[in-house]
């Protein structure tokens, strides 16, 4: 990762508690990508599936995937410096300290790409109201948030968010593939998500704007637990496996 030039690797110690100042922040456009192209982040990026495959279908654009591990975001980055992407780029660190990276209004677009549901963690949900109050912070007014998810329990709980908050919404699918057949983003299928697919699971998407403005208001309802999360960690990654 440390000899990959598209990587950026800095801890929440580096930024939050000595105080540095991360040398791109507000100036990712002329610094890194050298040009004033939209900024578009996937959080939780993991292997970076859906950053690199953004960067392909559009060179007018600029994206950086962010993760805290290394080693899956490894197989994204390599891959995007090989096929010489320079409109995407990584950074390794907390989600949290997204504020110390980027000013206010620097980025465009924010997707989150089957994150952990954390249904016993409201404020550990990447579209819980705690997040979105980072996200405000660094997106354009008006913002848009993409959520692609297999969990129905997240897809439901941001829906209710979105709706209580009174944030616009643009496009909401409980199964994706049957009722949107017309945008090229749908090409891009990540590693998990063919799993959950090839197990019947129907794919979530919500997209929707989030005015700096806005009044973040968390759902007061009970949302129903995804059975399949059910099983231990090891469970599910011998299920992920085929075992």
């Amino acid at each position: 990762m440390e000899q990959l030039p598209n990587v950026f690797q800095l801890s929440y110690n580096d930024i939050v508690k000595t105080g540095a100042q991360f040398e791109m922040r507000g100036h990712w456009g002329e610094r890194y990508f050298g040009n004033d192209n939209p900024i578009v982040l996937e959080l939780g990026c993991g292997k970076g599936e859906y950053a690199v495959g953004l960067a392909r279908q559009y060179p007018d654009k600029n994206f950086i995937g962010i993760d805290i591990k290394g080693a899956r975001m490894w197989t994204g980055a390599t891959e995007a410096y090989q096929s010489g992407l320079k409109n995407c780029a990584f950074l390794r660190t907390g989600i949290n300290a997204i504020e110390h990276f980027f000013a206010p209004g620097e980025v465009s677009e924010i997707w989150i790409t089957f994150a952990d549901p954390q249904m016993k963690k409201v404020n550990k949900r990447l579209t819980s109201t705690y997040f979105m109050g980072l996200y405000k912070k660094v997106l354009i007014d008006g913002g848009l948030v993409h959520l692609k998810s297999d969990s129905n329990f997240l897809f439901t709980y941001t829906r209710l968010m979105a709706e209580a908050s009174g944030l616009p919404i643009n496009v909401v699918t409980e199964n994706l593939y049957r009722d949107v057949t017309d945008d090229p983003v749908l090409e891009i299928k990540t590693y998990y998500e063919r799993q959950w697919l090839a197990r019947g699971i129907d794919i979530k998407y919500i997209q929707f704007g989030l005015p700096t403005e806005a009044e973040l208001v968390e759902p007061d309802v009970e949302i129903e637990y995804d059975e399949y999360r059910s099983f231990g960690r090891k469970k599910r990654s011998e299920l992920d496996m085929g075992k």
